[in-house]
């Protein structure tokens, strides 16, 4: 575990400086979207990595991730292979969907996180509000921070515009799709961490 001095306080909490690894088998990508106007259909992504670069201020802290697009997951394996196929995903000409931060913002433990969010081969701004959670050692010795995140995003902007008109009026799938986050990360000091 790396010792440091160099700390961002985020409320009551002090995040050491450095950069933190997601880690995703503690880290979940997930999303939802209307279905028939009536509920929700939600999913989620396998395969991601990212990381965050803290400095010692907000403005100095980085997000980066990148996401498999072939790694979604609703729990239905005929709706999944539709979504990766050309009408929505098109996994085979657009492998990956990838954030990048452009300016972060932190307010009491909450942080307000700019970026560009690179989708189906679209590239548009997103505003995604963060809570840090906590920050703890494993049994491991690695310091581990936990923050959730939530965004909002209309898959039209992205060119995802497949549907399909209902003899009742509206469509098959809403436009808006809510991308939640429950993200740990590990902090990265060159060595294994379990």
């Amino acid at each position: 575990m790396t010792t440091t001095t160099d700390v961002l306080t985020i409320g009551q909490l002090e995040v050491p400086a450095g950069t933190w690894r997601i880690d995703p088998s503690h880290s979940q990508v997930g999303f939802s979207v209307r279905y028939l106007g009536l509920s929700k259909v939600r999913g989620r992504f396998e395969d991601f990595t990212g990381s965050i670069t803290v400095g010692h201020e907000a403005s100095d802290a980085s997000v980066e991730a990148t996401i498999q697009a072939a790694s979604i997951d609703t729990g239905e394996r005929s709706r999944d292979e539709h979504l990766r196929a050309a009408d929505f995903l098109d996994v085979e000409r657009y492998p990956t969907i990838e954030f990048r931060s452009t300016s972060i913002r932190l307010d009491a433990q909450q942080w307000a996180v700019e970026g560009e969010l690179t989708l189906h081969g679209v590239t548009r701004p997103v505003l995604l509000s963060a809570d840090v959670e906590g920050i703890a050692s494993d049994p491991y010795g690695n310091l581990r921070l936990a923050f959730t995140g939530k965004t909002e995003i209309d898959r039209g902007d992205f060119g995802l515009n497949w549907n399909q008109v209902l003899e009742t009026g509206g469509v098959l799938v809403g436009r808006r799709i809510t991308i939640d986050l429950e993200i740990q990360a590990l902090l990265d000091d060159g060595g294994d961490q379990g």
